[in-house]
């Protein structure tokens, strides 16, 4: 079967001819429906984190969503035909071992999540790795609840979902994004403010803060806006490095922390969000064989929004 896999630093991504998946021990086949299409893709391209990747060359695609086919030995939990997602770490399909961007994937059972019904394979494919990244960070990360005044910076495939879960939970929600076009998108999912800098909320005695975009000088931004014992959670990482002002760092008791990916339990929740409406990515539909051109795409930023592979 044909399988789009990375084969080296700055080089594209390439259809080659690979053998069938077998499901070993803790393993099922899944029959792939919906494929995510990720940045982090781009950054193994670039070479940016391909050090992560188990070997090469390798099949690319982390956020997967299908139907088992197969089951291996010891596998209790999920039987042929069961709807599921696999949860995106760095051991999984499309960074420990072949991913998503194969018609056919082993995936190990112990990251599978059960796909409620009425949940398109697309969202399904986008919960595994940007609907949990950003839930847990909200949730898990930034422990919001309701009453809680939270600001979310970037209101992109990541913080759109954050900022909505966010809301669901009972708090405020005040963003920051430099995308004058999408503000009046952004009102109108009701959050309380958006501006293009976190720095006007200031006043508003904001419980955490959640950095989507990470350049650096969000953060910085952050550390001069959460209140006094305030959280930051940095989950973007658009720039290696920032510049901070540990003196406010310190002296404002600021608690200042990394976010990145999830547990099953938090992409179980995210699709159960998705079930019930209140969480929707949105998506661009990519046919197979498109996979190449839309990671170009991907790579100038021609892209507008998530992109989802569908089978």
């Amino acid at each position: 079967m044909k399988a789009w896999q990375y084969v080296g630093d700055h080089l594209p991504i390439t259809l080659n001819e690979i053998d069938e998946p077998v499901p070993g021990a803790g393993d099922v086949v899944v029959d792939v429906k919906g494929s995510g299409i990720c940045h982090s893709d781009v950054g193994h391209l670039e070479g940016t984190i391909s050090h992560f990747l188990a070997f090469s060359p390798i099949t690319l695609g982390h956020e997967i969503a299908g139907v088992v086919r197969e089951v291996g030995e010891g596998v209790t939990d999920f039987a042929v035909g069961d709807r599921v997602a696999a949860c995106a770490t760095i051991y999984s399909p499309g960074t420990g071992r072949d991913g998503g961007f194969q018609p056919r994937v082993a995936v190990q059972a112990d990251v599978l999540v059960k796909v409620p019904e009425g949940v398109p394979w697309d969202q399904a494919a986008v919960s595994t790795d940007a609907g949990t990244t950003s839930y847990h960070a909200v949730m898990s990360r930034a422990e919001t609840k309701a009453g809680d005044r939270i600001g979310i910076i970037g209101f992109g495939g990541l913080g759109s979902l954050g900022a909505a879960a966010a809301r669901h939970a009972g708090a405020e929600v005040y963003v920051a994004e430099t995308n004058l076009a999408i503000h009046d998108r952004i009102r109108t999912a009701g959050m309380q403010g958006v501006s293009t800098s976190i720095r006007d909320f200031k006043d508003v005695g904001l419980d955490a803060i959640v950095d989507f975009a990470g350049f650096g000088t969000t953060t910085a931004d952050a550390v001069q806006t959460v209140k006094h014992g305030g959280r930051i959670v940095q989950v973007g990482l658009a720039e290696r490095y920032g510049t901070l002002d540990l003196v406010t760092l310190s002296m404002s008791e600021i608690v200042l922390m990394g976010s990145t990916g999830g547990t099953n339990q938090d992409n179980s929740d995210v699709l159960e969000l998705m079930a019930t409406g209140v969480l929707h990515a949105e998506t661009e539909h990519v046919r197979f064989e498109e996979i190449g051109d839309a990671i170009g795409r991907l790579q100038h930023g021609e892209n507008t929004g998530r992109m989802a592979v569908l089978f």
